[in-house]
């Protein structure tokens, strides 16, 4: 059997929807399984080994230059590698107009069916063309997860009953860093500062993150901190100078690294500090000690929920820094128990 799962964006969502891959094999051991995503995600999936072919198009870059000879070629080229295959199900975990269109390109064996979302969920964006060109439109209760939405709807798409909790698949190698000059110590006694989120409502005072790395420092572990772009990488040297004051290196600014290469680094600590962002969902496909920073109320939807080990902390206008230590102290005393 040939699956295609659609879900192209964002770095999230994506992560959200990686369990849908184990539960698939799971239950039908000999299925292929496809998955177009932007290309910018793509090295994320090429760390699950459950996957067949990873389609990568640019949907996002394409929109804003579709007139251009360049970007018809590269939108010719995208098609003729998604239509390679026929399919006996595509699956559209999206449920946006984009995610649509390339599930209607997908080409289906004789029977072969398309799967879509029927409505939207609590907090999750949708439009109705994802429903217009499925031919299962497959509801799901309002409020819903982001992680269960994904899983529901393919196991219902496909006949299976869920038999477990999420397994996200990621592949994790040997404790070091390939590209850039990050501390090439002892990994396992730093904690990553996720700091940096797409939307600013989502961040959390600089002031914080000093007083919490200037704890974790007191209790022996090293703050390292990763960024995704300038701005990011002005806040991490500013986080870094106040908690190398006193003790030089103590704090470390990685460099700018490749989906692929911070997925590892992230594998290889003690640990995950972070807001609401996509490198901190990745922290919990890694089953990381992890506390992750909400100043909404959504935590029920895009939050960890893994027993102990991980944990979500919400306040406003946001989280304190006693209520964020007490929570990591918390995990990590889980992650001892569950490791000795």
């Amino acid at each position: 059997m040939k699956i295609l799962l659609v879900k192209l964006s964002s770095l999230g969502d994506v992560v959200h929807a990686l369990p849908v891959v184990h539960d698939i094999r799971a239950a039908l051991p000999g299925a292929q399984i496809d998955w177009v995503v932007e290309k910018s995600l793509a090295p994320l999936l090429v760390q699950h080994a459950g996957l067949h072919r990873i389609i990568a198009c640019e949907i996002r870059r394409w929109r804003h230059s579709f007139w251009t000879a360049a970007t018809w070629r590269e939108w010719r080229a995208f098609r003729a590698w998604l239509q390679q295959d026929a399919y006996d199900a595509v699956i559209d975990l999206q449920g946006l107009a984009k995610s649509a269109l390339v599930a209607r390109l997908a080409r289906l064996v004789p029977g072969g069916k398309r799967y879509a979302l029927a409505n939207q969920t609590e907090g999750s964006g949708y439009e109705a063309p994802t429903r217009w060109v499925a031919d299962v439109a497959v509801r799901i209760a309002p409020h819903t997860a982001a992680v269960q939405r994904s899983r529901e709807l393919a196991a219902r798409a496909l006949g299976y009953t869920l038999q477990s909790g999420p397994d996200y698949g990621l592949k994790v190698h040997s404790a070091h860093m390939e590209q850039g000059k990050a501390d090439p110590g002892n990994r396992a006694n730093q904690v990553v500062f996720v700091h940096g989120t797409s939307r600013t409502d989502k961040e959390w005072p600089i002031g914080h993150w000093i007083e919490l790395g200037q704890r974790l420092k007191a209790a022996g572990f090293r703050v390292v901190l990763p960024h995704g772009n300038t701005r990011e990488l002005a806040t991490s040297q500013t986080i870094a100078q106040a908690l190398n004051e006193s003790q030089p290196a103590n704090a470390v600014v990685w460099p700018l690294l490749p989906l692929d290469a911070l997925t590892q680094a992230l594998a290889q600590c003690a640990g995950v500090i972070g807001v609401d962002s996509g490198v901190s969902h990745i922290a919990v496909a890694l089953d990381l000690p992890h506390v992750q920073l909400y100043n909404f109320d959504t935590a029920w939807r895009t939050g960890p929920d893994t027993g102990g080990r991980q944990a979500s902390v919400f306040a406003q206008p946001a989280p304190t820094v006693e209520a964020v230590w007490q929570a990591w102290l918390e995990c990590r005393a889980v992650h001892r128990l569950a490791t000795a």
